[in-house]
């Protein structure tokens, strides 16, 4: 008789913990943004899936849409090999900062500031 292996899927994570962290930052104020823009009146979400999600279960949705993106951006790091996947993750923590960023400044002031930027 053989032994019984089971294959595991050993994830490896980006070498530096402080993107870990700066991602995990920014994507939980994105996050939190985004559930206040649905929230507000005047602030509207454009992520069509987001927006879908919100429409079927409402604001758990929004937290289960961000919660998906969030994974598929861990997991793809983790698959990437080096220096891809610590580049990789800071794009992400790049592209998190700027949609917080811009969220949270719509939630206060009632103007993107993206959209401040192309007018």
């Amino acid at each position: 008789m053989e032994p019984i292996t089971t294959r595991r899927v050993a994830l490896k994570r980006p070498p530096n913990p402080s993107i870990r962290l700066s991602f995990g930052i920014f994507w939980l104020a994105d996050l939190v943004a985004t559930v206040f823009l649905f929230l507000d009146p005047y602030a509207t979400e454009l992520n069509p899936i987001t927006i879908r999600f919100y429409e079927l279960i409402g604001l758990p949705g929004v937290v289960l849409a961000g919660s998906i993106y969030a994974a598929g951006i861990v997991l793809i790091g983790h698959y990437l090999s080096k220096p891809y996947d610590a580049l990789f993750t800071i794009g992400a923590v790049l592209v998190y900062a700027l949609c917080a960023s811009n969220n949270v400044i719509l939630l206060l002031t009632g103007e993107a500031f993206l959209e401040a930027l192309v007018s």
